[in-house]
Order: C-alpha cells, then structure tokens, then sequence
C-alpha cells in the first residue's frame, strides 16, 4: 500500500454523516439538502438532443486530447470570456478537455510535483476544495495552508506567506470565485502572484469552476489567463486555469471540464493523462460543444441563481448578519454562535437542514481553525425549497439566540 494515503483525512461529508449519526431530525418537516454542492437546475434540452443524436460515438475509443471541435469550442469561449487576443491560446497546443475539474485538479499535482527537489510544498486557500489537499499528498509534497478570513473578505491572505515559503513552493491552488465564500481574487492581487510565480518559477493551478455564476452581468469575475494577458504574458509561463460545465451548464454528470495555459504545462499534463486512462467519451464530447458554444442557458441560470440569493437575504437578514457574495451558489454564513458543528447538528434535528459546518472545509493553522463558527450554505435546491430553508432557518435563529 501507499504510505501516503495513510496522511488523507476524511472527506468532508463523510464527517458530515458521522455527525448527524443517530439524530431524530423532525419529521413533520421535509429533508432540506443544502450542503453539498451539486446543481439542481434543468440542464438545457439540447444537451439530451445531442446525446440522442450522437449514440454512434459510444462504439469508438476517444482520443485523450480530446476532438479539435471540442478543443477550438473551448478556446473561441476562453478566448471571448476573457479578452484574449484571438491568436492567443493555440487550441492545439494549450487547451486541453478533462472529466471534470476535480480528477484534473488532482492529476495534476502528480504531474508537477518534483519529489527530488527539497521540502516541496503546495500552497492552498484555507478554507478549501479538499481536492488539493489529497493532491498534494499523494503527490509527495507537504501543503502550506493560506488563511481567509474576516479581515481579508474571505480571501486568502497571500501576503502572509514568506519568502522562505514561496522558495520550495512548486505549485499553488487558487480558487476564485471561491468555495466556500464565492469571493474573488481582484485583479490586482493575481498579477502580484503571477510575478511570484515567475521570480520562484512555481505554477499556479487556478480553480475557476464557479466563475459564471457571478452577481453583476456586466461585471463578469477577472480570470488568471486575463491577468497574465494585462501584463503582457502572451504564453502564460507557469499558469493554467480549470473550468468545467457542471456550475455553468447545470451538467455535472456529464463530467466535463477542460485546463488551458502554458503549452509545456499541457504537454506534460497529456503526456501523464495518456497513462491515466482518462479521455472523454466522444458522446460527451459532442455535448460539451453544444454548451460551450450556447451563453443564454448561462444567463438564465445565473438568473435563478440571483432570485434565490435575493429570497433568502431577504428572509434571513433581520435576524442575522449575511449578505450574497459575488458569485458562486454559496453563501458562507457567520454563526451567532462559534461551536458550527453544534449550530449543523441543531438545525438537523430542529429544521430537518443539513449544511455544512465551516470548519470541516479548513485545517487548523496555529490556534484557530478559520473554518470554525461558519457553516456553508449551497444554494442549489428550487428556490420554493430555498425560500422555505431560509424561513426554518429564521424560526431556528430567533429560538437560538433567545
């Protein structure tokens, strides 16, 4: 066996689970779900459409690069999104299709990471996608957690991190928008930390999975390729982004993502997942193209998104602090109380709710754990069983602080 898969904690839900083992929740009350977050919306019609019209792909072997349709979809929808210059990203050399950001995420830490070299480390967020957690892990490497916290909007709080650490950095995770407190990373904070990169020649890996899902239409989330873009990077040396459909397109069955950046970056990515047994199936592939080719389901989608955060702010803020963020579906709920475990518990066999307790998405860095006392809220059942969370919710907190 692995010695290192003794090192991996458990995963948050399995946590979750254990917690509310043995809990009675109420019974005249429906089973709210709003921990983890999987989309609920209807995926768009023509996703079944192509699927039905494509049955012949399912009797040929995929290729692990991916079809050039699909790869020139993604790029032409980069290339828009983010103000790219139209020869900027080489669809065959920089882009490439995955099955979904979180086995890419995770791959490609194993493919980075140099075990030779000293003292590896990968820097994450803290709160967290445990994803990269168990990436770095298994890769070898030792993760260096970056508080977000209150003082820093729920960011991380990059300029902590000392020089000595950046030195024997190999590769940082960014999320931004951010799970779990769908804040952003501005504009000016991913330049500096492109230049980082480029002085302690590490590689940033950016986890952009919930970037349509934004508050401001005409204010889309900055994205790293962008940045780089601003500061003349025309090959984006040590970057790559990951995006996938699930957020965007209301899709996460089908599994499909893609990464895109450095051309070397991608060429060593391909190389590894040529062994790893991870092409897309071309059925997959024909629906991806649809959706990536399609903005107004996007729009739609966020549309709904903004109605639910609207109901449930509304409902919830004479009684609580809470406000929505930026983007994301997550709201990232201060708790009258510290104890978010005890607050997750209550609410299960009060309310019949199930969130997440903060501190199950963060590891404790010195004294504090800085998940501790918040609960994450996803946002993702129909805004009817939104709205009647929010009201539950509401009646708990007036018993609660009594």
């Amino acid at each position: 066996m692995n010695p290192l898969l003794e090192h991996l904690k458990p995963y948050p839900f399995e946590r979750l689970s254990a917690l509310k083992q043995g809990i009675n929740p109420n019974g005249k009350l429906s089973h709210i779900s709003l921990s983890i977050g999987e989309p609920k919306h209807t995926p768009p019609a023509f996703v079944a459409q192509v699927i039905a019209q494509n049955l012949d792909g399912l009797s040929k072997y995929p290729t692990t690069k991916g079809s050039i349709e699909l790869r020139r979809a993604i790029t032409n929808w980069i290339t828009k999104r983010y103000h790219l210059d139209d020869t900027q990203l080489d669809p065959e050399t920089q882009v490439l299709p995955v099955n979904g950001t979180r086995e890419a995420l995770f791959a490609f830490a194993q493919t980075i990471v140099n075990t030779k070299e000293k003292d590896p480390l990968v820097i994450m967020p803290n709160p967290f996608y445990q994803i990269y957690e168990g990436a770095a892990i298994l890769a070898g490497a030792t993760p260096y957690f970056v508080n977000s916290c209150e003082r820093t909007h729920y960011t991380p709080d990059f300029d902590s991190i000392p020089k000595n650490i950046w030195k024997y950095c190999q590769l940082l995770y960014i999320c931004s928008p951010s799970n779990p407190s769908g804040e952003l990373v501005d504009k000016y904070t991913l330049k500096q930390l492109i230049k980082t990169a480029l002085e302690y020649d590490f590689i940033i890996a950016s986890d952009e999975c919930y970037s349509e899902l934004y508050q401001d239409e005409e204010h889309p989330p900055i994205g790293l390729l962008e940045a780089a873009k601003e500061l003349g990077l025309s090959d984006f040396k040590n970057l790559v982004v990951f995006n996938s459909l699930s957020k965007r397109s209301n899709v996460p069955g089908l599994r499909s993502g893609y990464v895109a950046g450095d051309a070397r970056l991608i060429q060593k990515f391909l190389l590894y997942r040529t062994y790893h047994g991870s092409a897309m199936p071309i059925i997959t592939q024909q629906a991806s193209i649809a959706c990536w080719n399609d903005e107004e389901h996007v729009k739609k989608n966020r549309a709904t998104y903004r109605e639910k955060y609207q109901a449930f702010v509304d409902i919830l803020s004479p009684v609580i602090d809470i406000y929505a963020p930026p983007a994301s579906f997550y709201i990232w709920l201060k708790l009258p109380c510290g104890d978010d475990e005890k607050f997750t518990k209550k609410l299960f066999e009060e309310q019949h709710i199930t969130v997440l307790p903060g501190s199950y998405l963060s590891r404790k860095t010195g004294h504090s754990n800085p998940g501790s006392g918040f609960a994450r809220i996803a946002l993702v059942a129909p805004i009817e069983e939104c709205v009647e969370a929010a009201q539950r919710i509401r009646t708990y907190l007036k018993y609660y602080k009594e």
